[in-house]
């Protein structure tokens, strides 16, 4: 057996292990991921290609679209072929006409309109400079040639298809006849001959009601006199202006006279070389009236209808028809002038396109005035008074006109949702087809009657109606194509039996024949797609093959309304996307800001902004036909920066500002500002704007949810900046907008004020002329106390303080606040520069400088205590403020306010390196810091990575400098102010060490009524320290380099040495006093010496404030020294620069 053949190694791979299985499950784990991977890319690609991204479809943006518009590959003459070649030949020249008459009102509709229409939009007055409008009028000069040629083109048409007509209704019996004409009426051709009267007529009327261009026109011309006298100015020759000046009357007289319309009409129809009769031709005279009639008769029962389709547009031709009628023959039919004047009573105006509205009564009155005439003046007069009262009647009947109007669409849509979703049944096909055909004629025929409606509802329901075709769009093209097989098969049906009833009389003649060969071409042509070149033949070969009877009555209206169907299902899409076409917003955009208004008001609806935003994008295609700017892009732009403004004043901007105040309130609810109960000032939900979709507009998506949380944060962002002790408000806001509005909020990222922070380094800077008056500085501990205070407690500012402030502010706030004091102190040295300049103050002191220089020798060079009180008292008598402060108390002032400026400087810098070395206590070695530009260089890493790196560098550089040494303020506000103070202008100044010990006395009497204050109930003005006078004193002789003229009056020891002798003269009093035991004396002795030590006392502590503040100062060195310093200094590194360099050069020969 074959089993036994196997080796002994398969026996043991038989055993099962299980490896297989699990290998199985990997794969097939693998396959699964694969699959959820591929199956999730297919969604992404949907979601893409989906229009959810806005809630309103966008033609444009689909990447297929299906059309269903069929499109005719043959030619005309391909198609109509018979054996009847005379036929031939009269439905070949009348198809051919009606298609160039399609032609020629299509690219009138969108080129010519929308090119005059658009003539001067785009630039308002404020915006126009002098010179724009000729500049306009010259770029639209050759739009104006275009559409000269174009009327041109109208006048030949209309005149070939009159000539046409003419030659085929021929009133000479003797003349031979082309085909026999009696009972045939080509309805169509006076159709299309009445649409293009229409397209010159409403040419007439836009020309004629647009302002701007006549006014531009009036200005070119202007302009061209001006260039006719200096040709050579504008670059222009002579030659070619009168020739360009001729072509202007031209357009002039064609176009801008209001003459397009009446110069077609008067037209000379008879041919004067023996051609074709016109106006004497009576046969076609009739003919044309009769067509006139007909037409009519088929227009005036539907016109004002609900079902009214394109009636009005028929009307406008059959006025035109009548008067071109009137024109070539002559003649009026008085009954049917006044039938056409009645319908004025049903339709007051018409609008042509846009916002141009036409009235019928004016123009036939204006156009056969001879008619006109024969009617009474009552008559004419009711047409008005109609009109009127036909616009008050719309007035009040419009809210019940859209509820009506609102009802029918919805409706419309539930019956076209109902149907199109049930399975078709075979055997009730036919049944489903004509609801089908009825439901889609339905919302085309209805929907016209909405023209004079209210059209903000007409926008929403026209994207409804597109949106229902769109989102059925398959089902609709399946329908389609099947309902028009139906009526097809149905008009076939009816010319079939006519046919056979044509051949089934024996009777020979040319017309049965003709007849025949038309029946023949009408079934030919249905036997395909349903194109408008197809049904223009049949319409045409059916005027001619329902003559001699051959349909019934019963016959021929249902073969009628069944081509009247297959014309409107035929063009179904085109017909919806026309009548929702919402173009005329533009000429109607002023509704738009009440509209927003409604909107934010009712924001119920704010769901319908889709709507809107889609209907004013349906303004762009039209608005790309402007030729009056360089391009139409610049029209688009100022269009679209319009509407956005307008969105933003009345919608946008309105909701970010309830918003906020919402929040405000909502948040500060305890401090009982409005009553806001929802039941007495009632309630609106805005949190309706938040769930819509981005709305689509031009190259943008407008997100009112992005576009609130962007101005919340910012604001948020803004205030906490400015009032950083309000964070916690905002961040409670922040979360209330996220709670109740469903917004995603940005955190701010700024640091808090911690409680630790005491009055900001902001507010001291701006306002540093106040608080250098108000507090009281303290050298050795480096803290600033409040002077007074209406609380019960007094501010202090400490160097923790200052340094949680330059946190918060950032370290650039440094050198700002010393950029403020510099400020500050400019103006406090010029008033102490006038005070030392003061006859009184200068002669006394040049006197003691004098005296000192003649008494020192005896007096052992030591300044007098006595002559320091003389001053003081000598300065008194020269006045005193109502507060009883004198000069030298003023002085005192003032350099205790520079000594507070000099000391917050002080502890600025203090602060700054605190506040460094915080920050840089992360740093593990502050010798060897890593470069982390370099790192990344090597790393390769991105650009962003490389510009973090190089920022980080520079931080911890800055950090490592600050914690290091600090900036040297001290010497840079010495340096700033030492050259003007040493200059010999100022040599005034120079007295300044003379008045020191009389601003000392006065001090230390100031200090020790202060001190003694702080024991007493009234505490105004008591205080235990201030220092600023110290350093005020000290910054001062720095600046005038005397601090050894003050050292050579050797003052403290004068001071020290007159007290102590005082003390011990009354020591030894008390000796004497003690053994008299005369109690009351001892004690006035006891207060003596109090007095004198405490005196004593405080001339010690203001030695060593003195001392102390002159170390910041560099008092060891006189300004000659310094200088000596620092070019010693220079030298040396120049020496030291130089070595390298030759060490470099001498390096060079070993290196090569």
């Amino acid at each position: 057996m074959a089993v036994e053949t196997l080796s002994p190694d398969w026996e043991f791979d038989r055993v099962d292990d299980g490896s297989q299985k699990i290998h199985a499950e990997v794969q097939l784990k693998n396959y699964g991921k694969f699959l959820e991977e591929y199956t999730s890319q297919l969604r992404r690609i949907e979601d893409a290609l989906d229009d959810s991204i806005g809630d309103v479809w966008d033609f444009n943006l689909d990447p297929i679209a299906l059309k269903l518009l069929p499109y005719e590959q043959s030619s005309l003459l391909e198609l109509i072929k018979t054996e009847n070649k005379v036929l031939n030949k009269v439905i070949t020249v009348y198809a051919a006409l009606c298609c160039e008459i399609k032609k020629l009102k299509y690219e009138a509709e969108t080129k010519f309109y929308n090119g005059l229409l658009f003539y001067g939009e785009g630039a308002t007055n404020a915006s126009m400079v002098e010179g724009d409008c000729q500049i306009q009028m010259g770029r639209f000069i050759s739009f104006l040639q275009e559409l000269s040629c174009f009327v041109t083109r109208c006048y030949e048409v209309v005149m070939n298809v009159v000539h046409q007509l003419a030659a085929l209704y021929i009133s000479n019996k003797i003349a031979p006849k082309i085909i026999e004409t009696t009972g045939v009426h080509f309805q169509t051709m006076y159709e299309h001959l009445g649409e293009l009267l229409t397209v010159l007529l409403t040419l007439d009327e836009i020309i004629d009601n647009h302002i701007t261009l006549k006014d531009h026109w009036t200005m070119y011309k202007r302009l061209l006199k001006s260039v006719h006298h200096n040709p050579s100015k504008f670059g222009i020759q002579e030659e070619k202006l009168k020739p360009f000046e001729k072509f202007l009357l031209k357009l002039e007289g064609q176009l801008l006279d209001g003459m397009i319309f009446q110069a077609c009409i008067e037209q000379q129809f008879d041919s004067l070389n023996g051609g074709v009769s016109v106006s004497k031709n009576s046969t076609f005279a009739e003919e044309f009236a009769h067509s006139i009639r007909s037409i009519f008769a088929n227009v005036e029962a539907k016109l004002g209808e609900p079902s009214e389709i394109d009636q009005r547009d028929k009307y406008v031709g059959i006025c035109g028809l009548f008067v071109l009628h009137f024109q070539i023959f002559r003649t009026i039919d008085k009954k049917f002038y006044k039938s056409l004047l009645d319908i004025c009573k049903k339709v007051p105006a018409i609008t042509l396109t846009a916002n141009i509205i036409w009235f019928p009564d004016s123009f036939l009155i204006q156009k056969i005035p001879a008619a006109a005439k024969l009617l009474d003046r009552k008559s004419l007069q009711a047409i008005k008074i109609h009109r009127d009262s036909f616009l008050q009647q719309k007035a009040q009947s419009l809210t019940k006109d859209v509820q009506s109007y609102y009802v029918f669409v919805s409706s419309w849509m539930m019956k076209m949702e109902s149907i199109l979703s049930k399975e078709q049944r075979m055997d009730k096909f036919a049944e489903d087809l004509t609801n089908r055909c009825n439901v889609f004629i339905q919302v085309v025929a209805s929907y016209n009657i909405s023209g004079n409606r209210f059209f903000v509802i007409k926008i929403f329901c026209n994207f409804a109606i597109e949106h229902m075709f769109y989102r059925r769009s398959m089902v609709v093209a399946d329908s389609v194509s099947h309902i028009t097989q139906h009526l097809q098969h149905q008009a076939l049906h009816s010319i079939s039996v006519a046919k056979k009833r044509v051949i089934s009389d024996k009777k020979y003649s040319e017309q049965r024949l003709d007849v025949l060969s038309a029946l023949v071409l009408a079934e030919n042509t249905l036997n395909g797609p349903s194109t408008k070149q197809r049904r223009l033949i049949v319409s045409l070969a059916l005027s001619v093959g329902t003559q001699m009877k051959t349909f019934k009555d019963e016959e021929l209206f249902p073969l009628q309304v069944v081509m009247k169907k297959l014309d409107l299902i035929s063009e179904l899409r085109e017909r919806v996307q026309t009548q929702c076409d919402c173009c005329f917003l533009y000429w109607h955009r002023a509704v738009f800001p009440i509209y927003l208004d409604d909107v934010y008001e009712n924001a119920v609806d704010a769901a319908r902004l889709h709507y809107m935003f889609s209907a004013l994008r349906d303004c762009v295609p039209a608005m790309m036909h402007a030729r009056h700017l360089e391009s139409y892009e610049i029209l688009l732009d100022c269009y679209d920066k319009e509407i956005m403004e307008i969105l933003n004043e009345h919608l946008l901007d309105k909701l970010c500002k309830e918003i906020e105040k919402d929040l405000r309130l909502s948040v500060h609810t305890h401090l009982k500002l409005d009553d806001r109960n929802p039941f007495k000032v009632g309630m609106k939900d805005l949190a309706l704007f938040f769930s819509l979709n981005p709305i689509r507009f031009f190259n943008r998506f407008i997100d009112i949810r992005a576009y609130v949380t962007h101005y919340l944060d910012k604001t948020f962002y803004n205030l906490t900046t400015v009032a950083l002790h309000d964070w916690a408000t905002y961040s409670e806001m922040r979360n209330l907008a996220t709670q109740r509005y469903g917004l995603v909020m940005t955190e701010a990222h700024l640091p808090s004020q911690t409680l630790e922070q005491g009055l900001d380094v902001l507010e001291i800077m701006r306002n540093i002329h106040i608080f250098v008056s108000r507090y009281l500085y303290n050298l050795n501990n480096q803290i600033f106390i409040e002077r007074t205070s209406n609380n019960k407690h007094l501010n202090t500012i400490n160097i923790r303080h200052i340094a949680n402030s330059i946190r918060t502010h950032g370290t650039g706030i440094m050198n700002t606040t010393v950029n403020f004091t510099y400020q500050f102190l400019k103006k406090k040295f010029y008033i102490f520069s006038q005070f030392m300049y003061d006859e009184h103050i200068k002669s006394r002191l040049i006197k003691d400088i004098r005296f000192f220089r003649e008494i020192k020798d005896q007096n052992d060079h030591k300044y007098p205590f006595d002559r320091a009180e003389k001053f003081n008292r000598g300065i008194r008598k020269l006045g005193i403020t109502p507060e009883g402060q004198s000069y030298l108390d003023q002085f005192r002032q003032l350099i205790s306010q520079i000594g507070n400026a000099m000391g917050y400087v002080r502890m600025i810098r203090s602060g700054g390196l605190h506040c460094s070395s915080n920050a840089i206590r992360f740093v593990p070695d502050l010798e060897d810091i890593v470069n982390f530009e370099e790192l990344v260089k090597e790393e390769g890493l991105a650009e962003e990575t490389l510009k973090a790196a190089r920022h980080l560098d520079s931080v911890l550089s800055d950090h490592t400098r600050n914690s290091a040494e600090g900036t040297e303020y001290f010497k840079m506000l010495v340096d700033v102010f030492a050259p003007e103070f040493r200059r010999p202008k100022n040599i005034h100044l120079r007295n300044f060490y003379i008045i020191v010990p009389p601003l000392t006395l006065n001090f230390v009497e100031h200090s020790i009524s202060c001190k003694e204050k702080l024991n007493k109930k009234n505490k105004i003005g008591a205080a235990f320290t201030d220092d600023g006078f110290a350093m005020g004193v000290a910054y001062i002789l720095k600046l005038l380099d005397q601090y050894r003229e003050f050292d050579s009056l050797h003052w403290f020891q004068s001071v020290r040495e007159k007290y102590l002798k005082e003390i011990r003269a009354v020591a030894k009093q008390q000796n004497v006093q003690s053994a008299s035991q005369d109690e009351k004396l001892l004690q006035t002795m006891n207060l003596t010496q109090k007095r004198l030590d405490v005196y004593l006392q405080e001339f010690e502590l203001l030695y060593f404030s003195l001392s102390s503040a002159r170390i910041f100062f560099r008092a060891d060195k006189t300004a000659a020294e310094e200088n000596q310093e620092k070019k010693e200094k220079e030298e040396e590194t120049k020496t030291s620069n130089g070595d390298l360099s030759d060490s470099a050069v001498s390096a060079d020969p070993v290196v090569k």
